[in-house]
């Protein structure tokens, strides 16, 4: 039936050859499964809506595709269907029975071209995190649901999947020493592991350790910890006022500047 409805669809459209073939609509046509479009080496746009697909396994050599509606379909997983597709920038995932949502934006997240998306109306979409979830793992979405993901969301799901780096962060801006965080957090591995795996565990700059720090973290700290502050102003104490210039018969001295600086 799918092989029937594509010929179909080929020569409405006046497609001589299949590398001619850039965009087949495949919608509302009750589809439960549909042949393989390999062939298709130059599709691009596939609409296939509005079906009973229940599994993606036709799509192996689609690589330029770039928008892909498979919304309102009987969809239940989609890990190993998706993933090859990286020039992907609008994918329709909405209306169907996805329940996964760590297995799906996994298989989701080499698309680095993706730009729209839609999961609502799917199971997952209950988890309390669903949309921060899905901002942290797929940066490149601008519209989620058909709602523009904010600066605010990103930084949300930013502090959300990055407790520790957003500890670090934070002391730093309100004048804390990093090496409270260090300590902070090598107490608690100290408590969890006993003094003889803490030792082994303890960060210095000069060996490479398996503390739980990620290698730009450690670059992060060492940064801010040999970073300096300097500040340069006027002694006004110094500073003769107006009247004072007027009546002084000897030429006044420049003004005196005073730096601080801080480690």
């Amino acid at each position: 039936m799918a092989a029937r409805i594509i010929q179909e669809q080929i020569h409405k459209c006046g497609y001589k050859t299949d590398g001619d073939v850039c965009e087949l609509y495949l919608g509302r046509r009750g589809l439960r499964d549909v042949c393989e479009l390999s062939r298709f080496r130059l599709l691009k746009y596939l609409w296939l809506n509005h079906n009973k697909i229940s599994k993606v396994n036709f799509l192996g050599s689609n690589f330029r595709l770039t928008e892909l509606y498979l919304n309102s379909n009987e969809l239940c997983d989609i890990t190993g269907s998706l993933k090859h597709l990286s020039s992907l920038q609008t994918l329709m995932l909405h209306d169907n029975h996805l329940t996964d949502l760590q297995g799906t934006v996994k298989e989701l997240r080499g698309m680095t071209d993706l730009r729209v998306l839609n999961l609502f109306h799917n199971p997952l979409g209950q988890d309390p995190c669903y949309r921060h979830t899905v901002i942290h793992h797929l940066p490149s979405v601008q519209l989620l649901d058909r709602e523009y993901v904010t600066q605010k969301e990103r930084e949300e799901a930013f502090r959300l999947f990055n407790p520790q780096r957003t500890a670090v962060i934070q002391s730093l801006g309100f004048g804390r020493r990093t090496d409270s965080v260090i300590s902070s957090r090598a107490a608690a591995a100290r408590a969890s592991t006993g003094p003889r795996s803490y030792r082994n565990r303890v960060f210095t700059s000069n060996t490479h350790s398996n503390d739980g720090f990620t290698l730009d973290d450690k670059i992060l700290l060492r940064g801010y910890q040999r970073s300096i502050m300097q500040f340069t102003l006027f002694d006004w104490n110094k500073i003769p006022v107006s009247k004072l210039v007027r009546l002084e018969e000897k030429p006044m001295d420049a003004p005196q500047l005073i730096t601080v600086t801080f480690r």
